[in-house]
């Protein structure tokens, strides 16, 4: 096959692959406000500007849908993960920039989230959405280990209680993603540090000399 057969192939596969990825956009932001249970595939078309027939040359279900938006959410913030342990063998540096971390991918995923905070439980019933308990179990394993080792290099705590202590950060960051905005005033970075700050310092003035 020629260059000349194959370039306007490759622009249709770019096509197909760019209306995919807006399809999802659209779709994702559905779940994330109506819920998943709650949006029907009409909805989606709709909101796309298509007959909903056009929608299956695409997807052959919401649930595909759905399936492809949480997992490259989770695959993305599984290897962000493994890269901040790798670079951050500091317990104290790498629970800080793993909390960095969290906000800049409720930036670039805010809808995928969302959707990961709300409809886990529901979706995790059935076999197709099995990986999502072990996704939330491998994060709690990533963040209490880095406490425990911060535990035992003196940085944290002796008597704080690990799995508390994560669940705290974990409901306290991820659920921030049900106020914070993309748009808005405040970036991920700046709620990023302010959080960083509160967790690792306190929120008690410093003695002053």
């Amino acid at each position: 096959m020629s260059a000349k057969d194959a370039s306007p192939r490759a622009a249709t596969r770019e096509a197909g692959s760019g209306r995919r990825a807006e399809l999802l956009a659209i779709a994702g932001e559905l779940f994330a406000s109506r819920g998943f249970l709650a949006t029907t595939v009409r909805e989606i078309a709709d909101a796309a500007g298509i007959l909903s027939g056009s929608l299956y040359h695409h997807f052959d279900s919401k649930e595909s849908m759905v399936d492809e938006i949480l997992r490259d959410f989770l695959d993305h913030q599984r290897a962000i993960n493994d890269e901040v342990l790798r670079a951050h063998p500091d317990a104290r540096t790498a629970i800080a920039e793993l909390i960095r971390q969290s906000f800049r991918a409720m930036h670039r995923y805010p809808h995928a989230v969302a959707i990961f905070q709300n409809e886990s439980k529901y979706l995790a019933q059935f076999d197709r959405f099995e990986y999502l308990s072990r996704a939330a179990a491998e994060f709690e394993r990533t963040w209490t280990r880095v406490l425990r080792d911060g535990q035992r290099a003196g940085a944290f705590r002796g008597d704080l209680n690990v799995k508390l202590a994560y669940r705290f950060i974990r409901d306290t960051v991820w659920t921030s993603v049900h106020w914070y905005n993309p748009r808005g005033r405040l970036t991920a970075n700046v709620v990023a540090e302010q959080y960083v700050a509160i967790f690792c310092d306190g929120i008690s003035e410093p003695d002053r000399a």
